[in-house]
């Protein structure tokens, strides 16, 4: 075999692009192993744990690219290969627009903004560049959404003070899901239009009401990102409580749900009062004890509508492997609020240390996981890693995993998860998987298939994330205590 590493210093390629390149040279049958990403530590990691060498120095902004071919010919065919995929990938040369007389492309985000009405501008760049970017598109007038993650908390701040004196919105850092005007942006699902507006400092959370309320014949009419930390202390609901003010003065919204990651108390009660003076009804959706886990929230909402509560979709796999008491649950989740619902209904039955107890639940969309990497939402390789890591501990009980749908989202998860999952569960009779399925039959990746390829693959699937997590957790919680979920159709 032989190996090849190259660091190319600053040449900065975004995350797709670099998962889409790797993931091509890896299916070449004279390539053993490839891998192009940016030298955050984890890349650095994995890449180390797939045999290759990385020179010391290699930092976050480094290219590295890494292959390992049958033989020398091999090696430069795929490293020649490799370097067209990255070519392909560049903008071309200033000022083309790929065609004799095309008008060259727009430089900034105002000079982009003179030429559409547009009223919202998309940002997706690295974090520490994000700012220039947002705050010129906000001069321009425009609402801003920013997709980035790793935006230095002050100028996230100081992004959303700018839009308030405008009388805009910041949505996000860290917002991958908005509808606006029945437009779908970053990751959402294709829902039907409804009565029901959202307000979501949560991506995953706002995907999981949007797919529930379609299932029940309802819909949504705007969910309006906000960014993990808007209800933070520091940044006090800047951008929440402009969305619920923004909503609230739409005719179309008869009904507000709010959905976050557990807020400061402080930020929670701030955000409480603005909307008791709401002329629109507002609901919660908060996993933390004591607050509606989302189904709940998505029950509350269709009967503050008149609107009937349906039984949630699920699709029970054959295997029936029995409860083993004692074991532990292994959640390995991209969606973080998915995560902490999971978590939530754990503690209420499992007890509130779970790691103590070797129950571990683990965010892959965490900002410490998608430095340098694409969402776990499109790159599934560190949570199938994990995976065969979990099924292959014999003190694991369940698996507990969430797959989210929807357009920007991996085209089809089932046809790695689903593999993956029937290996990890062929040599264990005693172990469980279950599966949160969020999405919608009109997604691109079409719910009802991918579920029966998970269902086939043994793991119990549900469209209710709060539902798959207390029928995980029955699994391993001893006699007493919740049970997994008994007949088809019924309430886990």
């Amino acid at each position: 075999m032989r190996h090849w590493v190259e660091v190319r210093r600053g040449a900065y390629r975004d995350s797709v692009t670099l998962m889409r390149a790797s993931r091509q040279m890896s299916g070449r049958d004279d390539v053993d192993g490839a891998m192009a990403a940016m030298g955050t530590p984890l890349n650095v990691e994995m890449l180390e744990r797939m045999g290759f060498t990385i020179p010391a120095g290699t930092g976050a902004g480094d290219l590295v690219v890494a292959i390992r071919a049958a033989d020398a010919a091999a090696l430069a065919g795929a490293r020649e290969a490799l370097d067209g995929l990255l070519r392909e990938s560049s903008h071309g040369p200033a000022g083309g627009g790929g065609l004799l007389g095309a008008a060259p492309a727009p430089r900034t985000t105002a000079s982009a903004a003179a030429r559409t009405d547009a009223g919202v501008a998309l940002v997706s760049v690295p974090g520490p560049h994000v700012f220039p970017e947002a705050m010129d598109a906000l001069d321009a007038g425009l609402n801003v959404m920013i997709f980035s993650d790793n935006v230095p908390l002050a100028q996230e701040i100081a992004l959303k003070e700018a839009a308030a004196r405008r009388g805009l919105i910041v949505m996000g850092p860290d917002c991958g899901t908005a509808v606006v005007g029945g437009a779908g942006l970053g990751f959402a699902n294709a829902v039907r239009p409804g009565p029901v507006g959202i307000v979501a400092a949560s991506g995953t959370g706002a995907q999981q009401l949007m797919c529930l309320l379609d299932a029940a014949d309802a819909g949504v009419g705007h969910v309006l990102g906000v960014g993990g930390r808007d209800l933070s202390p520091e940044v006090s609901g800047r951008s929440s409580l402009a969305a619920l003010a923004a909503l609230d003065a739409d005719p179309g919204t008869e009904l507000i749900v709010l959905v976050s990651k557990p807020p400061a108390p402080q930020v929670a009660d701030l955000i409480r009062e603005a909307a008791r003076r709401l002329d629109t009804p507002v609901l919660f959706a908060l996993p933390m004890p004591g607050e509606d886990d989302l189904t709940r929230a998505a029950e509350k909402a269709l009967t503050a509508l008149g609107r009937p509560v349906p039984q949630w979709p699920r699709w029970p796999a054959a295997r029936r492997p029995a409860p083993v008491p004692g074991r532990a649950v292994r959640g390995l989740f991209a969606g973080g609020t998915l995560r902490d619902e999971a978590v939530m209904i754990a503690q209420a039955t499992l007890g509130w240390d779970l790691a103590a107890r070797g129950h571990a639940f683990t965010d892959f969309g965490d900002d410490a996981y998608t430095r340098g990497r694409a969402h776990p939402m499109i790159d599934p390789s560190l949570r199938l890693e994990a995976l065969a890591g979990a099924a292959a501990d014999p003190a694991t009980g369940v698996l507990l995993m969430d797959v989210v749908l929807g357009f920007g989202a991996e085209e089809d998860p089932a046809a790695t998860l689903a593999p993956a999952l029937a290996e990890a569960l062929k040599d264990r009779s005693d172990l469980a998987a279950v599966v949160s399925l969020c999405g919608t039959p009109a997604d691109p990746q079409e719910r009802d298939r991918q579920a029966a390829e998970l269902r086939d693959a043994g793991a119990d699937v549900f469209a209710s994330n709060a539902q798959a997590a207390r029928h995980a957790v029955g699994f391993v919680a001893g006699p007493g205590r919740d049970g997994p979920a008994r007949a088809e159709g019924a309430p886990g």
